[in-house]
């Protein structure tokens, strides 16, 4: 429905485009440093689990230029998550900024701030640890052992579910009841899938500076996700008032998801605070590797039960999920796991979930785009192919037949929602079936499924899977935006939501251009920063273009009507009577005033006003996008390799507001879902040490790992977003899993249940 618009639907250059081609100083480490700034380096531990017994940091302490040495001695004890999440934080607060037992390599011991980095480097070496060794839990099954270690046994841990087992979190859910359901098919299929430690890798790491302004407040400079949540929880942890405190987030070099973490603006804010000086930190590669964040690690096991006709009639999910040493985000992920997957075959009458996120001694599992969507679709995708094997059903068929649809709803979006109860929901668009037609065609689905052919020792197959996401977290998230005019006829759109790369800014003004009917380059966008945009929670689940664009969509209509409320007494018209054209407000007898003199008029001449609004808007809904991804791969039997050669994947976003922005949100999806597919993958040793902390022994995909790749935009509306449009960032990322994993049976008849797919393991399963 694009050809409705005039701004909206068009693939414009990002508003942000230019300084990053060029190599404008816009990232954090890029922009001028303060005169006396420090900087901060971290000792973390060499152990998995351990007590500190003793630190002697006297000798660091005598190296030149060192101005602050921080330990559990001489910091704050108060218990907090780290976590960016919307107050109150539903993850455990089980973290502190130093504490008496390290739970993981990779965990704080001590920083050291001086006047160089090297300096910083010096002395920490020069830090004296004694440790009391404890039995490292590596494993989901060693937590759960009887008589295991206890993670985290400090007395003084808010909302851990059950420290002595070490759960971190536990979720049940259900509707129906399973077990009677699974009973009652005809048909029954068991899936049980492992996935792996992995990390986000951005390009750019975590880094912040940090500085008192001229009024001696604390402002921090973070490539961070979540703005507004590193003030609130910085300024409890360091007991600073909210508004001794500004967060300003620059141009991001990639997150996705590990920079929803408030992970070390604590270190260089209290540095500043301690010294009045300015400060930065910067993680090492090695320490984004294992010191940041990871995806979870988890255990599913997927039932379906059938009757003979191919309906649905039951489906259970039990989720074991590795959360590391803390449980930030444990919860809601684990929820994710089953909210975003379950609701999408809505025809059975009896579901279940249950989940536990477990304590262990490595690294910690955080937000990653997905949010546990990804690890769930694995069982349950390959447990329909397989389902619908067992039934005799082609795989389309079986999915065109159980899958949700517009004006339907699901009891799983009520009874699990993320960390707590959802709310009801139905269906307001859904293009599923046109994305899967799409999509087959193109893959030359009838024409190769079940051929298996052969070249040499390589064998082909072709696979696919469906899949449904959401769009920001219902009656919980919050986004707002400010819109005011200038003199000129243009537009200031000051924006609380964070642009990580996705180009939200970009999408941002062309909703507002479109409802203000001007050019793009009439809207100037300033984002992310705490004393001048209005709120929003940050860049995080799906939620930037629904939530975020809503409320500019709001604004934008209002300062609308206040423009031509003026027009109308400039054209002695009735305002119901005019409309915005092209720069211009238009009167029906053809008489018409330009927004630059309407600027004018209400800025310097009579009755003056500042043209402008604040709105905000809390969804209801989490209209969900749709996807059907497609691959074809070739197996060497002889050595296990799979080569993906071609992927397809439509999707159903609603209104793609940039069709190109959409489409590399969908591509950058799916090459990081491929990478996770088949070769990415955190390994460690049997105490718990790394053993790929770096881009050498850590791959990631480059453009030579990608296959032939084509997206599709299907063509859908929803008429609860902005300008008929909903969520693309996330989805694509949940997909490359399982439909690699159904074109690796297609090809070979085995089934791979434990990611990732590398060559060993493939050969193992074909020759077990």
């Amino acid at each position: 429905m694009a050809d409705k618009f005039n701004v909206v639907g068009i693939s414009a250059h990002r508003v942000d485009g230019r300084g990053l081609v060029t190599g404008k100083p816009v990232f954090v480490d890029d922009l001028p440093k303060h005169p006396g700034l420090l900087h901060v380096a971290l000792l973390t531990s060499p152990h998995a689990h351990a007590r500190i017994t003793s630190i002697d940091t006297r000798a660091a302490e005598q190296v030149e230029g060192i101005a602050l040495v921080l330990d559990h001695r001489n910091t704050p004890h108060r218990r907090y998550t780290t976590a960016g999440q919307g107050y109150p934080e539903p993850s455990p607060y089980d973290s502190r900024m130093f504490d008496t037992k390290v739970r993981w390599v990779g965990d704080r011991v001590a920083a050291v701030a001086a006047d160089t980095l090297e300096s910083a480097e010096r002395a920490l070496g020069l830090i004296e640890v004694d440790y009391e060794m404890l039995d490292p839990v590596l494993s989901i099954d060693e937590a759960l052992a009887d008589g295991a270690p206890v993670i985290h046994d400090e007395d003084d841990a808010l909302d851990v579910w059950d420290a002595e087992r070490n759960i971190s979190a536990h979720m049940v859910a259900s509707a129906g009841d399973a077990e009677k359901g699974l009973a009652e098919s005809d048909v029954v299929v068991e899936v049980t899938t492992e996935t792996h430690y992995a990390q986000h890798a951005p390009l750019e790491p975590h880094v912040v500076s940090t500085f008192l302004d001229e009024q001696g407040r604390l402002v921090i400079v973070s490539s961070t996700q979540v703005p507004f949540h590193v003030r609130r929880i910085i300024g409890r942890l360091l007991d600073v008032p909210v508004h001794g405190i500004r967060v300003i987030k620059p141009r991001i070099g990639g997150g996705f998801g590990v920079k929803q973490e408030v992970l070390i603006e604590d270190l260089p804010s209290l540095v500043t605070l301690r010294t009045g000086r300015p400060a930065q930190m910067v993680y090492t590669r090695e320490q984004e590797f294992i010191s940041s964040r990871t995806r979870h690690p988890m255990r599913i096991r997927v039932r379906l039960g059938a009757k003979d006709d191919g309906t649905l009639h039951a489906l259970a999910m039990d989720v074991l999920s590795n959360t590391g040493a803390y449980g930030t985000h444990g919860l809601t992920v684990l929820s994710n796991v089953g909210s975003k997957t379950l609701p999408l075959y809505n025809k059975a009458p009896h579901v279940s979930f249950r989940g536990d996120a477990v304590y262990t001694n490595l690294p910690v599992g955080g937000a990653y785009r997905g949010y546990g969507a990804t690890q769930g679709y694995f069982p349950l995708e390959t447990a329909v192919d397989r389902l619908a094997g067992e039934l005799g059903m082609d795989a389309l068929e079986w999915r065109s037949l159980n899958h949700i649809r517009e004006g339907e709803t699901s009891p799983i979006f009520v009874a699990l929602g993320e960390g707590r109860e959802g709310v009801e929901q139905t269906i307001t668009s859904c293009e599923l079936d046109e994305c899967i037609r799409l999509g087959a065609e193109r893959i030359g689905w009838s024409e190769k499924r079940g051929k298996r052919e052969r070249e040499g020792s390589k064998v082909h197959g072709v696979g696919m899977s469906v899949h449904m996401q959401g769009s920001g977290i219902p009656m919980i998230d919050m986004g707002a935006a400010t819109i005011k005019m200038n003199d000129d006829g243009s537009f200031n759109l000051l924006v609380g939501a964070t642009d990580l790369g996705t180009g939200s800014d970009t999408i941002l003004a062309q909703i507002a251009a479109e409802v203000l009917a001007v050019p793009l380059e009439s809207v100037i966008v300033t984002s992310s920063d705490t004393d001048i945009t209005p709120f929003d929670v940050g860049a995080y689940a799906s939620s930037t273009t629904y939530v975020s664009g809503m409320a500019v969509q709001k604004a934008a209509e209002e300062v609308r009507e206040q423009i031509l409320e003026v027009a109308a007494l400039m054209l002695e018209a009735d305002p119901g009577e005019l409309e915005l054209v092209d720069e211009r407000v238009v009167a029906g007898d053809d008489r018409s005033v330009s927004l630059a003199n309407i600027g004018i008029r209400t800025l310097y001449g009579v009755e003056q006003q500042q043209i402008g609004a604040t709105a905000s808007f809390v969804p209801e809904l989490s209209p969900p996008p749709f996807l059907a991804s497609f691959c074809e791969v070739a197996v060497d039997e002889s050595t296990g390799r799979v080569d993906v050669l071609r992927y397809v994947a439509a999707i159903d976003c609603g209104t793609a507001i940039n069709p190109k922005l959409a489409e590399g949100q969908l591509e950058g999806a799916i090459a990081n879902g491929i990478g996770f597919a088949l070769f990415e993958e955190m390994i460690f040793d049997a105490e718990g040490h790394p053993k790929t902390p770096d881009f050498a022994r850590y791959k990631i995909p480059g453009p030579m790992d990608m296959p032939e790749l084509e997206t599709i935009l299907v063509d859908s509306y929803e008429p609860t977003g902005p300008m008929g449009a909903k969520s693309v960032s996330e989805i694509g990322i949940n997909a490359p899993i399982p439909t690699i994993a159904n074109a690796i049976y297609d090809a070979t008849g085995v089934w791979l249940t434990e990611t990732p797919f590398t060559p060993e393991r493939v050969w193992r399963a074909l020759n077990g």
